[in-house]
């Protein structure tokens, strides 16, 4: 067969056929009087042969080396091949998000996109300090690259870049939908990332959501990171994972704090009690967990807490009675009722003679 004849039943152009001659990869078996090419049927089966290592993305010269060794080995090319193939799809995945990431800034120039792509590149340096400096070098301009800032956070480790991504996410008020995204990861670093992030967000739309959500949540950072954001927002629902906090012993200070804010509402106040209540006497609460329960007791509105205390100063566990006597003490020190009989028994001793 004719040169052109092989190009039309192979599907191979003639000028490649040509190149396949000069490389040696498919010589045709003869010539005809005139000096065109005349191709055998073993000519075209090995024209086949090298477009099915073609469509397996080997190279020309690599497809001339596995057809003339006699030692080569398919199993070796097909496991660099599966590398090979890997390594390419990351990269196309990471040059998609990087277009995503500009498409999402709506640029309207090419100075916006060069804008961003000089982001994204300083955001990918292995100097932390740099890929701080960057985030803080655009704060006057962090709307423009909110999704990418948010993108950034879930992936941060250092905790100084994650604070400043953070502040910028925040101030720019966007990137809610890749920070949601990142709350439902499967890896927890992620998601406690994420739903860090999203806690800095007080009038973003759809926070408040993606925090709620995190409440059930089967990490206790993550959880806990959503309960203080809530519970500083005044959202009840926060209560018992508050309390939790308090139990297991994880920034349980702070959630004390946010608990006593929350009992400034009359009605939240008995719910937060009785939860601390039914924590003390839980049969698994050991002795170290019960005092951060009456401590956290202190941090509540009203006369409620004390009145707790008061009973607790008498409990069997002879440590948890010593540290509710001692915060009764406090309280009652701070109480309108106590500073006026302290300041009437300093009057009458300044009208008398000095109490000894």
């Amino acid at each position: 067969m004719l040169i052109g004849e092989v190009a039309r039943l192979s599907g191979v152009s003639s000028r490649m056929l040509r190149h396949y001659d000069a490389l040696g990869l498919v010589r045709p078996t003869g010539r005809t009087a005139g000096g065109y090419r005349e191709y055998s049927a073993e000519d075209v089966r090995r024209i086949f042969h090298v477009e099915s290592l073609r469509s397996l993305g080997l190279s020309l010269k690599q497809i001339g080396r596995a057809l003339e060794d006699p030692a080569f080995t398919p199993a070796a090319l097909v496991s660099d091949l599966i590398r090979w193939t890997e390594d390419r799809l990351a990269r196309e995945r990471e040059l998609l998000e990087r277009l995503r990431a500009i498409d999402a800034t709506t640029p309207t120039g090419w100075q916006g996109v060069l804008r961003i792509v000089e982001l994204m590149r300083e955001l990918d340096s292995p100097s932390a300090g740099r890929r701080q400096q960057a985030v803080l070098a655009r704060s006057d301009d962090v709307s423009a690259s909110a999704e990418l800032l948010a993108r950034a956070v879930l992936t941060e480790a250092d905790p100084h870049v994650a604070g400043a991504l953070r502040w910028a996410v925040a101030r720019s008020g966007g990137g809610v939908a890749e920070l949601e995204a990142g709350a439902r990861s499967e890896d927890v670093d992620i998601r406690r990332r994420a739903v860090l992030a999203i806690a800095g967000m007080a009038d973003a739309p759809g926070a408040d959501a993606v925090l709620t959500d995190a409440l059930r949540d089967a990490d206790p950072t993550v959880r806990g990171h959503a309960a203080l954001a809530l519970g500083r927002r005044g959202a009840a629902a926060a209560v018992p994972a508050l309390v939790g906090m308090v139990v297991e012993g994880a920034n349980d200070v702070e959630a004390a704090e946010v608990l006593g804010t929350l009992s400034q509402d009359p009605g939240r106040a008995d719910r937060i009690t009785a939860a601390l209540i039914d924590e003390l006497a839980a049969p698994t609460a050991d002795s170290a967990t019960r005092i951060r329960l009456t401590q956290a007791l202190v941090e509540l509105a009203g006369t409620t807490g004390l009145e707790v205390l008061r009973h607790l100063a008498h409990d069997d566990d002879h440590a948890v009675a010593r540290v509710a006597a001692a915060l009764v003490g406090v309280l009652e020190g701070r109480s309108p009722a106590a500073r006026a009989g302290a300041a009437g028994r300093g009057g009458h001793r300044r009208e008398g003679e000095p109490g000894r």
